[in-house]
């Protein structure tokens, strides 16, 4: 766990493999380094019910950890090719519920960023949001970064679907090329 000089602030980013993780792992760094704060980078791993029911907690914490330490690395490796520059920086794989590690990490003079995915409403009902968690019980300053709505276009056609028009993303280019028939740039919309 990274130490505070003397009790000060720090920059705590919860991350997961999404785009929206990576897009607050950004911000936060930046954050850190203008306001000269450290940085923790926070995965929480939950324990799987079947996993503490059977009492194999040993063994698959390990792994759980493991797991949380190379993805830490991948996205750090990702977004800032390592360990940003000019940024102290402390990361914590923990075995836990993302939302209630994440507020009990984050002191009242932290900032605590998490992002923020869309997922379908299955997920939803399964997992609880660990955005809305950390908003209704966090001390910390509390900031969600939204991944850009045009990653979410990218995201669906590396997946091979195809994208949805909910970013009114054909209505923008319909108006900047002053096509009304669903065509731009003789391409049909199809």
């Amino acid at each position: 766990m990274i130490v505070r000089p003397e009790g000060g602030p720090r920059v705590v980013v919860g991350v997961d493999d999404s785009a929206g993780a990576r897009c607050a792992l950004a911000w936060a760094i930046g954050e850190a380094r203008i306001r000269g704060l450290p940085l923790l980078v926070v995965h929480a791993a939950p324990l799987p019910a079947h996993v503490a029911a059977a009492g194999q907690l040993g063994c698959v914490t390990e792994a759980l950890q493991s797991a949380g330490e190379q993805l830490i690395a991948q996205l750090l490796g990702e977004v800032a090719d390592g360990r940003p520059a000019g940024v102290e920086t402390a990361t914590l794989p923990v075995v836990g519920e993302p939302g209630a590690t994440l507020v009990r990490l984050a002191r009242g003079d932290d900032i605590l960023v998490v992002g923020r995915g869309e997922r379908p409403p299955l997920s939803r009902l399964l997992r609880p949001s660990v955005r809305l968690h950390c908003a209704r019980r966090t001390r910390a300053t509390f900031v969600c970064v939204r991944p850009p709505a045009v990653q979410s276009v990218i995201e669906q056609l590396s997946d091979g679907t195809r994208p949805q028009d909910r970013f009114g993303i054909r209505r923008l280019g319909q108006r900047l090329w002053g096509s009304d028939s669903g065509t731009v740039n003789g391409a049909t919309d199809r």
